[in-house]
C-alpha cells in the first residue's frame, strides 16, 4: 500500500466537501440549531458504534469540556459511556434497543440527538433517531455517501461523499470540530 495514497484520498474528500455549498448550508443550520438548543438550556446527546462511538464521545467532550475557549461546560453526553446500562439493555432486550432506551431516559423535547453511522444502516442508530423524533428532539445525522436508512429520520443529514469508512470518520470529526468551534464562539463570544 502506497502510504501517500491515503493522505491523497483524505485531501480529495475534503476538497469535495469544500466545493459543496449544500454542506455549508447544513453546517450553518446545525450550528444555529445547537446554539439555540443551548440558549434554551437543552442538551446534545451523541451516539455511534465502534469508531463512530469514539467520534461521538470525542465531540461530546469538546462541548462539555472546552474547545478553544475557557468557558462554562455545555450539556453534552455520548450515550455509550454508561457500560452497565449498555450491557444490561443489550442482554435484556437487544443491542438494537440500547440507544433508543437511553434516548427515552435522557432526551426531552427541544434537545438534539447527533447520530453517527458510516453506512447509515446501523439498527441501533436508526432506532435512536426514531425515538428522538417521537419525543420532539431535533435529529442530526452523520453518514457516508448514500445515507443508508438515515435520511427519513434526520432533520439534518451530513453525508460525506465517500464509501470508505476511515475517510468518512475523518470527515465526520472535521465537521464536528467545525460545529463545536462555531457553537462555542456564538455562545461565549457573541460571534454570529
Amino acid at each position: 500500500m502506497e502510504l501517500k495514497k491515503r493522505i491523497r484520498e483524505a485531501i480529495y474528500l475534503k476538497q469535495l466537501l469544500l466545493e459543496d455549498a449544500e454542506v455549508f448550508r447544513k453546517l450553518e443550520t446545525c450550528i444555529m440549531k445547537i446554539t439555540d438548543c443551548y440558549q434554551r438550556e437543552g442538551k446534545i446527546l451523541f451516539c455511534g458504534n465502534g469508531g463512530s462511538a469514539a467520534d461521538a464521545q470525542h465531540l461530546a467532550a469538546e462541548l462539555s469540556g472546552r474547545y478553544y475557549l475557557d468557558r462554562p461546560p455545555l450539556n453534552a453526553e455520548a450515550l455509550h459511556v454508561n457500560s452497565s446500562f449498555m450491557t444490561a439493555m443489550a442482554n435484556d432486550y437487544s443491542f438494537e434497543k440500547v440507544y433508543e432506551r437511553m434516548v427515552y431516559a435522557l432526551g426531552k423535547k427541544g434537545d438534539i440527538l447527533m447520530a453517527f453511522s458510516t453506512s447509515g444502516n446501523s439498527p441501533n442508530i436508526i432506532n435512536a433517531l426514531q425515538a428522538a423524533k417521537s419525543i420532539g428532539m431535533t435529529t442530526i445525522g452523520f453518514s457516508g455517501k448514500s445515507g443508508g436508512k438515515m435520511p427519513p429520520h434526520c432533520d439534518i443529514l451530513l453525508k460525506m461523499p465517500s464509501e470508505d469508512t476511515p475517510r468518512i470518520q475523518e470527515a465526520h470529526i472535521l465537521m464536528g470540530h467545525i460545529i463545536c468551534e462555531n457553537v462555542e464562539s456564538r455562545l461565549f463570544q457573541g460571534n454570529q
